[in-house]
C-alpha cells in the first residue's frame, strides 16, 4: 500500500509536469527517440520514448513532453506533436531531429517549421556508405562542408564534396544529393545558435541519462511505468536547466523573429 501510494504520488506530479500549459513562443524545438523494453500481452518489445526539449523567447531550455508509443509512424508523432501544440506552443521556426519520415510529415502539418536533420546522425549514415578504408579520408571532406562562413559557401563546399565522390562513392554521392537542404537548414539561423541547431545533441545527455535509468530496471511493466520513471527524470532534468544560466542570448534570440519573452513555471509543484 506504501508503494502504491508512492507511484500515485509520482504519476500526479509527472502527468502536472507533461500537461502544463506552454506559454510564449518556442522558435527552436529538438525531438529525439530512445528505446526501452516492456512487456506487451506477455511478450517483451520495444517501445520508443519520444522526448520533446524546447527553447523558448527568454533563451531557456525546458523539457516540453515525454511520449510513448508502438512506433515511430507518422500518427506516432502526429499524435504527440498535436498534443504539445494543443497545449499552447506556438511559434516554432525550426525543429531538428533525425530523418524520420513519419516525423517529417507530422511536424510539416502541425508546426510548418523548418526541418534540421541531425547532422551527426547524417554524419554517420553517409560513413556507413564508404569502404572502412576510405572513411577518414571521406569524413576529411565532408567536415569542409561544415566549417563555411556562410551558407552559400556551405552549398557550394557540399557540391563540390558531393562530384568529388560521386565517382567512387556513388549511393553517398545521391545522399547527398537528396539531403543537402535539410542537413543545412541551420544556417539561416543566427550563427550564434549554430553548435545547438545543426543537431540533436542537446538531447544526447538526456538521452542516456534515460537509458542509465531504464537498465537498470531492465523490463518494465507497462507504458505507464516507463513515462513515471521517463517523466520523473525530466523533471529532475528541468529543475536543473531552470537554475543554469540561458542557453541561448535574448539579443541573438530576437533575431529568430516571433520570440516573445515569456516564461514557464519551470517545475510542477
Amino acid at each position: 500500500s506504501q508503494v502504491s501510494r508512492l507511484c500515485a504520488e509520482i504519476d500526479e506530479r509527472v502527468q502536472a509536469f507533461l500537461t502544463r500549459p506552454l506559454e510564449g513562443a518556442w522558435p527552436y524545438l529538438w525531438l529525439d527517440a530512445t528505446y526501452i523494453r516492456v512487456r506487451d500481452s506477455g511478450r517483451i518489445v520495444s517501445r520508443a520514448v519520444i522526448i520533446a526539449v524546447g527553447v523558448n523567447g527568454d533563451g531557456r531550455r525546458e523539457v516540453l513532453g515525454v511520449h510513448a508509443g508502438h512506433s515511430e509512424a507518422e500518427v506516432f508523432w502526429m499524435d504527440f506533436l498535436r498534443t504539445l501544440a494543443d497545449r499552447g506552443l506556438r511559434g516554432v521556426k525550426l525543429v531538428a531531429a533525425d530523418d524520420h519520415k513519419g516525423l517529417r510529415a507530422a511536424a510539416r502539418r502541425v508546426f510548418d517549421a523548418t526541418q534540421q536533420r541531425c547532422r551527426v546522425h547524417w554524419f554517420r549514415n553517409a560513413l556507413a556508405h564508404v569502404p572502412a578504408k576510405s572513411r577518414a579520408a571521406v569524413a576529411a571532406m565532408l567536415k569542409t562542408i561544415f566549417v563555411q562562413e556562410s551558407k552559400a559557401e556551405a552549398e557550394t563546399q557540399w557540391n563540390a564534396v558531393a562530384d568529388a565522390l560521386r565517382e567512387k562513392q556513388p549511393k553517398l554521392g545521391a545522399m547527398m544529393d537528396a539531403s543537402r537542404e535539410d542537413v543545412l537548414a541551420y544556417m539561416d539561423f543566427p550563427r550564434e545558435h549554430w553548435a545547438q541547431i545543426a543537431s540533436t545533441n542537446p538531447l544526447e545527455r538526456v538521452n542516456k541519462e534515460v537509458k542509465r535509468r531504464s537498465d537498470v530496471v531492465g523490463i518494465f511493466p507497462n507504458d505507464a511505468a516507463i513515462i513515471r520513471l521517463v517523466g520523473a527524470l525530466m523533471i529532475e532534468t528541468n529543475d536543473e536547466w531552470a537554475v543554469a544560466r540561458r542557453y541561448m542570448g535574448l539579443e541573438s534570440l530576437a533575431r529568430v523573429g516571433n520570440t516573445d519573452n515569456h516564461r514557464l513555471p519551470a517545475v510542477a509543484t
